[in-house]
């Protein structure tokens, strides 16, 4: 007898464990079976749903989506650049490339030495350092001119051109 009361114990606590445990599961899921990817209760949204709500947000806040183009200092030779576009230079040997305040360059290709008017350098952000007049440039790395009158040449003796990515205004001499 002590024995059927075991078993049956025993089923009882079992039966009650899925039931409760059944019930448990359909609150742990979190959401309804009603609700669809894509639907309000889904939280997921797509990212070309965020670039589009942004787009009609500025839009309609009225800011201007149009990138302001910067003036660019008078000084001799050819002048061009643009704050946002990144343009491929090519500077000759004799020839040298001075940046306008806060023109950024990269030298792809060609030995380069750093040329400044004053006594201060450019800063080499990739190394982290500065870079005084006629010190050499290696290649891919992000230069910063934060004034104006600083700039980049060809490598005395040095036969072959630059290849430089400018990021702002320039004028080359």
């Amino acid at each position: 007898m002590k024995t059927i009361w075991k078993y049956t114990a025993a089923a009882v606590v079992i039966g009650g464990s899925l039931w409760a445990g059944s019930l448990l599961n359909l609150t742990a899921e979190g959401a309804s079976v009603a609700s669809q990817p894509g639907s309000s209760d889904d939280p997921v949204v797509t990212k070309s749903y965020v670039d589009q709500a942004i787009q009609q947000a500025l839009k309609g806040g009225g800011v201007s989506t149009t990138p302001s183009t910067p003036s660019t200092p008078s000084t001799e030779g050819s002048t061009s650049g643009s704050a946002e576009a990144v343009e491929i230079v090519t500077v000759k040997p004799g020839e040298t490339l001075i940046a306008g305040a806060g023109a950024e360059f990269v030298v792809r290709a060609g030995k380069a030495v750093i040329y400044s008017s004053d006594s201060n350098g450019v800063a080499d952000l990739t190394d982290g350092v500065d870079i005084k007049n006629g010190g050499t440039v290696a290649n891919n790395h992000l230069l910063s001119f934060p004034r104006e009158g600083r700039g980049i040449q060809v490598l005395e003796g040095n036969k072959y051109s630059l290849t430089v990515m400018v990021r702002g205004s320039y004028s080359i001499r």
